[in-house]
């Protein structure tokens, strides 16, 4: 009987999970996005907590406006400079583009490559353009509220969500459940101030790279690369477009100038930086992180594509905990397979 109560809310809970996976695959991971911004929030709320010796709950509020405040302070500092480059980079871009267009075709197969790189269904009307943009400014906002709501109440009172999680496992396996939760609540926390101090370094490296060979905006262009270097391989290639396209304007030889900086800064990022910081427990191989940011990328569009790294590091620690450690060892043990039998 108690076999059958642990296999059969073992099968709920997957079968619940490949529903949601197939109906509604943008809200779970819109949540997904709300738990990390939950873990966050909880690791540096817990730390001051723990440091301070005050409740959990002041812990958190303490770190959320703290939050708030840098956020402001930033704001008040930096917005002035950064909207005045935002709108230099939007001036300049266009002509950068345009430059780099007339150059290609110059060439006999620019021409037929141009052709093939912007089909005429990219092109839209003024209108439904501008419609598009209005839609989509809208919804990543109230995608944005979701997440932040998600992830405060998920971080003020994370038992109750726990509790629920584990009242749906049957009372033989809610201690590996509770252990199991441990495991990913650490493995996403490790791995999330993995990445931040990561991403604070890459910006920190493109803007002094940039401004050090006399490219324009080179503040901007750090803060565009610390944003995207969220997304592991390819945000990078997107964070040098911009860059490129500036640089293209100078001349080759400045373009190829910076072209090495983003190339020695990712190098930097992807074989010390990160190696460094994360823990042994979140690394996850390079082959992996691509084929899961292509799979998820193409499945769910852009927010599985940012999300993509983060799931991996919570499947691959799933698989070792649940797969590797639950199923496998336990079969081991009970054929007496040694590892001389292997």
């Amino acid at each position: 009987m108690r076999g059958t109560k642990k296999s059969v809310s073992l099968i709920v809970i997957g079968v619940a999970l490949v529903i949601g996976i197939v109906a509604t695959p943008h809200v779970l991971l819109l949540i997904f996005a709300g738990v990390l911004v939950a873990v966050f929030l909880r690791s540096g709320g817990g730390w001051i907590a723990a440091k301070s010796g005050l409740p959990y709950h002041a812990g958190v509020g303490i770190f959320l406006c703290l939050i708030v405040l840098t956020f402001a302070g930033a704001f008040t500092a930096f917005a002035p400079a950064v909207t005045e480059q935002a709108n230099e980079l939007y001036d300049q871009l266009p002509s950068a583009a345009n430059g780099l267009r007339e150059w290609i075709e110059s060439f006999a197969w620019g021409d037929e490559l141009m052709r093939r790189l912007t089909p005429g269904g990219l092109w839209s009307s003024g209108s439904d353009a501008a419609t598009m943009a209005v839609t989509s400014t809208f919804g990543a906002l109230g995608n944005m509220v979701i997440i932040l709501f998600i992830g405060i109440y998920g971080a003020l009172d994370p038992g109750i969500y726990r509790k629920g999680a584990l009242a749906l496992l049957a009372p033989s396996i809610r201690p590996r459940g509770e252990e199991i939760l441990d495991h990913a609540a650490a493995t996403l926390s490790s791995w999330l101030g993995a990445k931040l101090i990561s991403m604070a370094i890459v910006g920190i490296l493109t803007a002094a790279g940039l401004w050090l060979i006399g490219i324009p905006l080179a503040f901007l262009l750090g803060l565009i690369a610390a944003l995207l270097a969220f997304i592991p391989n390819i945000g990078p290639v997107i964070a040098a477009v911009p860059a490129l396209l500036l640089a293209f304007a100078q001349g080759p030889t400045t373009m190829l100038l910076v072209g090495l900086v983003y190339l020695v800064v990712q190098t930097l990022e992807s074989y010390v930086i990160t190696p460094v910081i994360q823990q042994r427990n979140v690394a996850l191989p390079p082959a992996l992180i691509i084929a899961v940011q292509v799979l998820f990328g193409v499945l769910f569009g852009l927010a599985g594509l940012a999300l993509a790294t983060p799931l991996a590091a919570l499947g691959l620690m799933l698989v070792r905990e649940l797969y590797v450690g639950d199923y496998l060892r336990a079969d081991d043990k009970g054929t007496g397979m040694s590892k001389t039998d292997e």
